[in-house]
């Protein structure tokens, strides 16, 4: 019987078990036990009253953000940027990784590891300081342009411009970060491919195309199931750092919309309304791309 296998398998693994109990404790404490905290959505929230006590008033809110004004502004921007950082963001790492995978010079291996893990590191509010720093009108962007016979613009105040910022800074801060799972699938390839390939008469490019990538490619999928789940979750602390009320038009995200009707209108119930659809529309996300690569692949999260 399986539940007495599952027994049989913690009697044996016992102390594995243990050490999972905190990891447990630690999504039911801060993961699933807030949740309940959702109730508010439908209710008139009233912190007097409390939770049980405040006013039950259905899908009012729902269809307060579905009809407001910032409802398709706000999805729009999520989805764009999303998209952007899907479409840049998630393969940059995986080319770091084969570029740095090819390169046998050890010490300069560790050396453009090293440079492009730091950004990761640095706390966030530097970060925007530090873009906010290079793209006004004198700094160093618009030098380098203005080098070049361009002529000087303040990036963050133009709306048109915010997007791309965003994006390809995101790129920067992070691709160091995420070679670090792509270098470890990469060793974990057998390297007798590698030998059988060179026999067949397989160049380095061969090797990279019917090798590596194919070694790497249950890794990659698994990792895009997971940024497709997350869609929808644009950081709203990169946001209200780097935006302004003048590029709201491109910039204003779901998740930075919730922060401000949420913690600074103290309208709780509405913000929790438009964070549970964004939750939703991501469950939506990561079920559908899980079916799909199911579906067209062997490789899925189950």
């Amino acid at each position: 019987m399986p539940t007495f296998g599952i027994f049989r398998d913690i009697r044996k693994n016992k102390l594995l078990y243990v050490m999972l109990i905190p990891v447990l404790l630690y999504y039911v404490v801060f993961h699933y036990g807030p949740m309940y905290g959702a109730i508010i959505a439908f209710k008139d929230f009233s912190p007097r009253l409390g939770i049980w006590g405040s006013d039950w008033v259905g899908f009012e809110h729902f269809q307060t953000f579905f009809t407001g004004p910032y409802f398709w502004r706000t999805i729009k921007n999520t989805v764009l940027i999303s998209l952007y950082q899907l479409v840049f963001g998630f393969p940059a790492p995986i080319l770091l990784a084969l570029l740095l995978n090819e390169v046998k010079q050890a010490l300069f291996k560790r050396t453009v590891q090293t440079i492009t893990y730091m950004p990761h590191f640095i706390s966030l509010v530097v970060i925007c300081g530090i873009i906010k720093d290079f793209t006004v009108s004198d700094g160093v962007v618009n030098d380098v342009i203005a080098f070049f016979g361009g002529e000087r613009t303040t990036f963050l105040l133009e709306p048109s411009f915010f997007r791309s910022v965003y994006v390809s800074t995101g790129v920067w801060q992070h691709i160091g970060w995420g070679t670090i799972i792509f270098l470890a699938a990469l060793t974990g390839i057998d390297q007798e491919q590698y030998e059988a390939a060179k026999i067949d008469g397989a160049g380095r490019w061969k090797q990279m195309t019917n090798v590596t990538i194919p070694g790497i490619m249950p890794t990659i999928i698994i990792l895009l199931i997971l940024d497709i789940g997350r869609m929808m979750n644009v950081g709203f602390e990169k946001i209200i750092l780097l935006y302004n009320p003048g590029t709201y038009e491109t910039a204003d995200v779901i998740s930075s919309y919730v922060y401000r009707v949420g913690l600074q209108d103290f309208n709780y119930s509405f913000s929790s309304a438009v964070g549970l659809f964004n939750s939703v529309i991501n469950f939506i996300l990561l079920i559908c791309s899980n079916w799909l690569s199911r579906k067209f692949n062997d490789t899925s999260l189950w």
